[in-house]
């Protein structure tokens, strides 16, 4: 009788522990299933704010706060703009003194907790950057996406596609580029982001389902004039964008292809933003297996997933080996393995999402040159 207690007290160990595993691969695995639109992404860490002086702001010591190039930094209700680090301007060995380009909302104050992120406007086009712009509803799979679009003359536009961690706020980097050499925009909000439908199950698919939406921009593009769209996403929309190139029934007007910061290993994403939040190891293959319980993703083999047989469109493709989130090995097999439709421009010191922001001087060239033949 001893035995049997002990058997039955034992699978229910087993049991309650295998139900923990469970609950705690499912909890691991929300990091990037429910990452909320515009939060910051565990991979970026919080800085304080040391100091603040004409133009200038001190901020933590950190490998995050002397990155080159420009990023917004936010905090509790506070928007700024910072430049490249002053190495000569005097602080404090704990600090890094960055050049303040401008504060656009709120105040910054010795103390207050900030990070780094790649979005340097807030708002909408007309109130960030003075342009021209519509809001405009596209007919989606789910309901309607909201959407801005920004007129030019010419009858190639431009889709701009947020991802991880972000808003459509992100695309406005590259909009006055863009509308400077005369191309439409239409930068959409898709599904889980503010005011657009929800997903049914309310997860992120990491691309999977969402590039439906970029689809329907494309449909919306064609419907307005559009002879031509180009397809310019970034982190999980450049995975849609990649997706509805090679997927969508009008794929034959994608003219051409902008990734930037693509994930296009979905488990290893899911591993980096959970292990960022400090799972253990062991938690993080139960964190992937919950994750393709949820959301029916699969696994993939990097050479069959990375290198769809139907991509024909030319792609410029920004990652570098600085990314934390999305490894930039799957970018590198892209490029190697279509070398023929995909140049691959390596951008080293840049975190995920902001090959932009690290030099926009150089990316907006390499943009210029890809742009050129498909105006």
């Amino acid at each position: 009788m001893g035995a049997v207690k002990a058997a039955v007290a034992a699978v229910g160990l087993a049991f309650a522990a295998g139900a923990a595993s469970v609950a705690a691969g499912r909890l691991a695995s929300d990091v990037a299933l429910k990452a909320p639109p515009g939060a910051p992404l565990p991979t970026e860490p919080r800085l304080t704010v040391h100091a603040t002086a004409a133009g200038r702001i001190a901020l933590t010591r950190a490998f995050a706060s002397q990155r080159p190039g420009t990023y917004g930094l936010t905090g509790n209700g506070t928007h700024a703009v910072v430049g490249d680090v002053l190495d000569s301007a005097p602080h404090a060995p704990d600090a890094v003194v960055r050049r303040l380009e401008r504060v656009t909302h709120g105040t910054l104050e010795p103390g207050d907790k900030v990070w780094l992120t790649p979005a340097l406007h807030i708002g909408d086009p007309r109130t960030a950057l003075g342009l021209d712009q519509d809001d405009v509803e596209i007919p989606g799979e789910l309901g309607t996406l909201p959407a801005w679009f920004v007129p030019a003359a010419r009858d190639t536009w431009v889709i701009a596609v947020h991802g991880l961690g972000a808003t459509r706020e992100h695309t406005m980097n590259v909009m006055e580029f863009l509308h400077r050499h005369h191309f439409p925009v239409l930068a959409l909000a898709y599904r889980g982001d503010p005011d657009a439908p929800r997903s049914p199950d309310g997860l992120n698919h990491l691309g999977e389902t969402e590039w439906r939406d970029v689809d329907a921009a494309i449909r919306y593009a064609v419907r307005s004039g559009a002879e031509r769209v180009v397809l310019l996403g970034w982190s999980t929309g450049a995975t849609m964008a990649l997706r509805a190139a090679t997927h969508s029934a009008l794929r034959d007007r994608v003219a051409g292809l902008v990734l930037d910061s693509p994930v296009l290993d979905w488990t290893a994403t899911l591993r980096a933003l959970a292990a960022a939040r400090r799972t253990p190891g062991a938690l993080l293959p139960l964190a992937v297996r919950a994750a393709q319980g949820r959301t029916g993703l699969r696994p993939f083999p990097v050479d069959q997933d990375t290198v769809p047989p139907g991509l024909r469109t030319p792609t410029l493709l920004f990652h570098g080996p600085d990314d934390a989130v999305a490894p930039w090995g799957p970018s590198r097999s892209l490029a190697a393995h279509r070398p023929d439709r995909v140049t691959l421009r390596t951008v080293r010191h840049a975190p995920h999402g902001a090959m932009w922001n690290a030099d926009p001087k150089a990316y907006e060239e390499a943009l210029r040159r890809f742009l050129t033949p498909l105006m």
